[in-house]
């Protein structure tokens, strides 16, 4: 198969016409963004950096798969599916650079969207786009080393729309 070929398969145009009202929770983020991003390890220390988003429809527009590159810190992809069922999405997060794994379900909570799951050390993690304009948002890395009890903030990327 060539590249264009797989893109092709991958890639759709829309979401599809049968859950499209429900997929809007992600699909306004389809197109690509620059993101000034802060990390911190847990003893609070702050790295800085600029990066880029790009998302697209997948799956027959079933789905939303992104990239996510902040150099040299990581390069990773995320798979969103909606899932009629349980009226939420799972997220699947990989990033073979670090190789870190994570899963999540994500929700609409408030004017925000909430995933909350855990990572591959069974760590509780909560992800949030929040302050969500049409061209820009924040998100929110948190982690919990006490069951759920406590968060820290891992990372917080802020989003500015280059493209649709």
């Amino acid at each position: 198969m060539t590249r264009s070929a797989f893109i092709t398969a991958l890639c759709s145009d829309g979401p599809a016409p049968d859950r499209a009202e429900k997929l809007n929770l992600y699909g306004w983020l389809i197109g690509s963004w620059q993101m000034e991003a802060s990390t911190f390890t847990p003893d609070g220390t702050k790295h800085t950096g600029r990066g880029e988003i790009h998302f697209a429809w997948a799956l027959e527009g079933r789905a939303l798969q992104d990239v996510w590159i902040l150099p040299g810190v990581f390069h990773g992809t995320t798979l969103r599916i909606y899932d009629p069922g349980i009226d939420a999405w799972h997220i699947l997060w990989s990033d073979p650079l670090r190789q870190f794994y994570a899963r999540q379900i994500g929700r609409a909570r408030g004017h925000d969207i909430v995933q909350e799951g855990t990572d591959t050390s069974g760590a509780q993690i909560r992800w949030t786009f929040t302050d969500i304009t049409p061209n820009s948002f924040r998100w929110l890395g948190e982690r919990s080393d006490d069951g759920g009890r406590t968060y820290w903030l891992q990372a917080e990327f802020l989003a500015t729309r280059i493209s649709t």
